[in-house]
């Protein structure tokens, strides 16, 4: 969020968590997908005409079926965009010997997402994934910074060299990851290029709303941003999550309801 809004400072912007429901990565196909589009609904319904998953699960698990599935029927004027394939995008600048690893979570990387954006643009570069179940945690509980996080920072790397030494780019296809990018640099091999999202997302929004006017001109421009955080609230023995929306002279709680 704070690549893009220095990229793009003009816009108005609504950023959901869902703090509720997350880790994604270890969730299925499925409720990926539907959790997703209920987020996507509700921003929509709060008037965003773009929405950016910048979450490597959702993109991989949940984009392509809103995209060809569910946006026809609820508005095909408005667009949802992901954070994989502008990723990938920016390998045939980093790598030489076009080898590449992944780490990501669990679904990211059982999704085999990244392997097929990247055989699609580069046939002749392999790939090579790892997950990190223990990454997200650890930056969840606030660990990220622990003498603890080392063993599970390294030991992950390590796994990802194993498959190949000829590895010489890595992505980090977890928006948690950045926050321990310093232990990650740490035990990462010398001389490998490490690719963070935040800023590739943000250059490639720039040139999609350069390349789409009539989307450009729908996007509200006060210079805004709103967060909303999705928390679970309990309700007898029912549970129902909510939206905290900040940014305004007063909180808005908002009742998400799902099946």
């Amino acid at each position: 969020m704070s690549d893009i809004k220095k990229t793009l400072p003009d816009y108005d912007y609504i950023y959901l968590g869902d703090n509720a429901r997350a880790p994604y990565g270890s969730r299925s196909f499925e409720v990926v997908y539907q959790f997703t589009l209920q987020a996507v609904k509700y921003l929509f319904e709060q008037g965003c005409s773009l929405v950016i998953l910048a979450c490597n699960t959702a993109s991989a698990k949940a984009l392509r079926s809103i995209q060809q599935k569910d946006l026809p029927n609820i508005d095909p004027t408005k667009r949802v965009l992901g954070v994989i394939r502008p990723t990938v995008e920016k390998l045939g600048e980093l790598t030489t010997t076009g080898n590449i690893g992944i780490l990501g979570t669990a679904g990211t990387i059982q999704s085999e997402s990244y392997p097929m954006e990247i055989k699609k643009m580069y046939p002749d570069f392999k790939s090579f994934g790892q997950a990190c179940p223990m990454w997200v945690p650890l930056v969840e509980y606030k660990e990220a910074e622990s003498d603890g996080a080392d063993f599970f920072v390294k030991k992950y790397i390590d796994a990802l060299f194993a498959q190949s030494k000829a590895i010489d780019t890595v992505i980090l296809g977890c928006t948690h990851y950045p926050i321990l990018y310093d232990k990650i640099m740490k035990f990462m091999p010398k001389n490998i290029s490490v690719i963070k999202q935040g800023s590739i997302v943000a250059e490639s929004l720039k040139d999609y709303l350069f390349r789409h006017p009539e989307m450009e001109v729908r996007c509200s421009k006060a210079e805004t941003a709103n967060t909303l955080q999705q928390k679970w609230q309990t309700n007898s023995a029912q549970w129902l999550p909510f939206f905290l929306m900040k940014g305004s002279k007063q909180n808005k709680y908002l009742l998400f309801k799902h099946s």
